[in-house]
């Protein structure tokens, strides 16, 4: 049974303070890493433009290349060094969409699952959500990217914004959980048709809501590094334990501690060669 990832894969410029570097980037990028060692069964599919972004992952072979006429960029600048709560995200809005036609004839015959990592609001339109619950496997989704809209122009880039819309609710019904934070939590309200909410608030650690709310403390970081796709890290690790013991405690204890040990490094999760 395979958990099969879906999501843009990035080209990313990180800047921290006065040092900046090019990076791939992307949800699915940095949770392949955290899958590659604690749920090896998986297969990452992305959309893109330029497939040697493929060449970073840690299994090229368990990837497969929706190719598009685009690529999603997104600058994360980091402007205070010891404060990597704080963020500054530009993005080129690519329109890239994942559509239905896409996926007929690359997904595979056993499917464990579905995690959803869409980076802006374009990636995946109703209609292919809709085709991925008539699999009627767990569905597990970021809710960032179906909030994002460009804003203000910046070069050639846009900043930001995060704003609800009337199809959202339509898009989520039935999915079995949604990873967000508390920002995001405060635009979409509490009415949706989901079993599981995983809101997560970066240093402050984490919440699960389900039967009852769970608070998750952060794990105390040795040296905070680099924090770009410390969420991602997160989600990637919650799945993997909800997955295999059912329990929402433990697997956003893991997925504290997971995300802790990311954050000490630069780049993705270093999993163990």
């Amino acid at each position: 049974m395979t958990l099969v990832v879906i999501g843009p894969v990035t080209h990313d410029l990180v800047v921290i303070g006065e040092e900046e570097s090019h990076k791939i980037g992307g949800a699915t990028y940095f949770q392949s890493f955290v899958f590659e060692e604690f749920h090896n069964d998986y297969l990452a599919i992305v959309n893109c433009s330029d497939e040697k972004l493929v060449e970073g992952f840690p299994s090229s072979d368990k990837v497969r290349v929706i190719k598009k006429d685009d690529t999603h960029f997104f600058i994360n600048n980091y402007p205070f060094e010891d404060d990597r709560d704080t963020r500054e995200q530009f993005s080129n809005f690519a329109n890239i969409p994942i559509l239905v036609s896409d996926l007929e004839d690359i997904l595979p015959r056993e499917i464990e699952g579905f995690v959803l990592n869409p980076l802006n609001r374009y990636d995946f339109p109703a209609e292919t959500v809709e085709y991925l619950k008539s699999f009627d496997v767990p569905i597990f989704a970021s809710i960032q990217g179906f909030l994002r809209l460009p804003d203000v122009q910046v070069n050639e880039n846009y900043t930001i914004k995060l704003s609800n819309f009337e199809e959202l609710r339509g898009i989520l019904s039935g999915v079995d959980v949604i990873f967000l934070d508390e920002a995001e939590k405060n635009i979409i309200g509490n009415d949706y048709d989901v079993d599981e909410m995983v809101i997560t608030n970066g240093s402050h650690g984490s919440r699960v809501i389900s039967d009852s709310e769970i608070k998750i403390d952060a794990e105390e970081c040795v040296k905070v590094v680099d924090t770009t796709g410390c969420g991602d890290t997160y989600m990637a690790a919650y799945v993997t334990q909800k997955l295999l013991l059912k329990s929402c405690e433990i697997a956003g204890r893991f997925a504290s501690k997971i995300a802790s040990k990311k954050i000490e490094n630069f780049g993705p999760y270093c999993f163990k060669k």
